[in-house]
C-alpha cells in the first residue's frame, strides 16, 4: 500500500484557509496513488491552547472536510482535530481516519503535552486504536505519545505501521527523528511520522517528517519545506523482519523498579 505524508505549514487558527491550501495537495497525493494520506497534528488550527475557540463537534467542519475529501478522492485521509465529546468538559486531541466509503476511526491522544499545559486544556484518551487499510494493520499515535516506548511495544504484535502525527518544535527536532527511527527498530514495524513546518503560536517547526521501514532504514524524509513524502508499506516486509530476526518473542513484561532502603 502506498502512503503519503503531507508536511505542510498551518495558517494559525484559520480552518477555511487550511482546507483551501490542502485540497490541491490531497489531489496530488491521490493522483500519485496514495491509499492513505497523513496530515500533521491539528492541521486545521495549529497547536493552540485556546480550546474554546478551536474545539469542534465530532461531526464539525474539519471532520466533515476529511470525510468529503476521502470520498471525493477515493482514498483514506487522516489528521488530528480538537474534538468535543458529549459529557466531557474538555475536548480531546483526536486523530481522525476518514475512509473513501464513509468509514471512520478516531484515536484520542493518550498523553497531552504537560510541558505546554495541554493537559489543562485537553482531556487524555484512554484506549489504543487499531484499524486495517488494504491489509495493512495500523496503530495511530499523536506527537508526545512518541516518547512512551512501552505503549508502542504492547501494540507491536498487531501492528504493521505506526502512524504518528505531530506539531514537534525545532528545538527538539533531534528527539523527534531519533525516536521515530527507534520505534521502528524496536518493534520491527513501519513508522510514518508527519510534522508541520513554518511558525505558529510563537514556535518554529522544521518538519523532519519521515517514513521508516522495519529495519530502521529511512524510506523518505523531508525538512523545513512543505513537501509530500511517498513510500510503499508491505506487511510481508514486517513479517519477514520478525521471522528472520525474532526480537519480539523475547520481550518480557516490564519489571517494577526495586524499592530503596
Amino acid at each position: 500500500m502506498k502512503i503519503a505524508l503531507l508536511q505542510t505549514d498551518i495558517v494559525w487558527q484559520d480552518p477555511p484557509a487550511n482546507y483551501a491550501r490542502l485540497v490541491p495537495r490531497l489531489e496530488a497525493a491521490a493522483a500519485a496513488g496514495a491509499r492513505l494520506v497523513v496530515l500533521p497534528e491539528v492541521f486545521a488550527h495549529g497547536f493552540s491552547m485556546d480550546e474554546g475557540r478551536v474545539a469542534e463537534d465530532e461531526d464539525g467542519p474539519t471532520a466533515t472536510f476529511l470525510r468529503e475529501q476521502a470520498a471525493r478522492l477515493g482514498t483514506w485521509i487522516c489528521g488530528s482535530i480538537p474534538l468535543r465529546r458529549p459529557g466531557h468538559p474538555r475536548p480531546f486531541n483526536t486523530l481522525v481516519f476518514a475512509g473513501p466509503n464513509g468509514e471512520r476511526t478516531d484515536y484520542a491522544k493518550i498523553h497531552p503535552f504537560t510541558f505546554a499545559k495541554e493537559h489543562e486544556r485537553y482531556a487524555a484518551g484512554d484506549r489504543f486504536v487499531h484499524l486495517c487499510i488494504e491489509g495493512v494493520r495500523i496503530t495511530p499515535f499523536v506527537c508526545y505519545d512518541l516518547r512512551f516506548a512501552d505503549e508502542f511495544w504492547v501494540n507491536a504484535d498487531e501492528t504493521d505501521l505506526y502512524v504518528v502525527v505531530a506539531n514537534w518544535p525545532e528545538r527538539r527536532r533531534h528527539h523527534w527523528t531519533t525516536l521515530l527511527q527507534a520505534r521502528a527498530i524496536e518493534n520491527q514495524a513501519y513508522v510514518a511520522g508527519v510534522n508541520r513546518v513554518g511558525e505558529g503560536g510563537g514556535l518554529v517547526y522544521t518538519g523532519d517528517s519521515r517514513i521508516v521501514d522495519p529495519w530502521g532504514e529511512i524510506l523518505a524524509a523531508g525538512a523545513r519545506q512543505e513537501t509530500m513524502l511517498l513510500a510503499d508499506v508491505d506487511p510481508a516486509v514486517v513479517a519477514h523482519a520478525r521471522e528472520t530476526f525474532p526480537v519480539l518473542p523475547d520481550r518480557r513484561p516490564l519489571l517494577a523498579a526495586p524499592k530503596r532502603g
